[in-house]
């Protein structure tokens, strides 16, 4: 099979995780980094010390109970992550009725779509995907990502970010715009940000970007490389 790629906007939605082991701690902390309304989180155990952590989050709900199809009311995705089979298709199941989106980890048959493995550097994420043939090889590809994509990606990131609403503030046309950001991105910008040379990466955006934002360089190379940590 071959999946859809998409990424989701969580924000004001409500979303419920079933299992809190090892994986499900994985998700749950996910889930409630993306600006959910609530992530409600059941599991028969007594919550250990990271669940708790997790729980100290204002959109994270836990009880300590079984799962039951009314949990589902009003859900907007589901995650499952129990060693408990039938647990797993009965959620496949109920879920694949109301039309809400169920991920059962580890077991894509059961399904409506799988997590990739995903690479982050500050608001930069990659997510790499096998289509559930082997999620081995979406880790490892996932490694070498690391070795090659470093903080100034995260840098540049941010910069684009802040740049972004102040170029278009302009009111320059599309084609302009466009131009100016392919140019930035193909500039040695990223190494600049990469070596930490503030001064060649300012010398940079002065050269690209119009008159009106020069003044603007220093404060956001200094911005950029701050809340990187490049």
């Amino acid at each position: 099979m071959r999946y859809y790629p998409l990424y989701v906007n969580l924000h004001g939605k409500r979303c419920l995780v079933v299992g809190a082991g090892q994986v499900g701690r994985r998700k749950i902390a996910t889930l409630a980094a993306c600006g959910p309304a609530e992530v409600l989180v059941l599991d028969l155990a007594p919550p250990r010390d990271v669940v708790e952590e997790l729980a100290a989050a204002p959109t994270v709900v836990f009880e300590r109970r079984a799962f039951v199809p009314a949990d589902l009311d009003g859900r907007f995705l589901v995650i499952a992550a129990t060693d408990d089979e039938e647990l797993n298709w009965t959620i496949s199941r109920e879920c694949a009725a109301r039309g809400i989106l169920c991920n059962i980890v580890d077991q894509p048959e059961k399904c409506s779509f799988i997590v990739p493995a995903l690479f982050t550097r500050g608001d930069l994420t990659v997510a790499i995907s096998t289509g559930g043939a082997s999620p081995a090889l979406a880790r490892k590809i996932r490694q070498g990502l690391g070795e090659f994509l470093g903080t100034e990606y995260g840098a540049l990131l941010v910069l684009m970010s802040a740049l972004r609403p102040m170029v278009l503030g302009l009111g320059l046309p599309t084609q302009e715009n466009s131009a100016i950001f392919r140019d930035l991105v193909d500039s040695p910008l990223i190494e600049a940000l990469e070596r930490g040379d503030a001064a060649a990466a300012e010398a940079v955006l002065r050269r690209i970007l119009p008159e009106p934002l020069h003044e603007d360089a220093a404060g956001l190379i200094g911005g950029a490389l701050g809340h990187a940590g490049a």
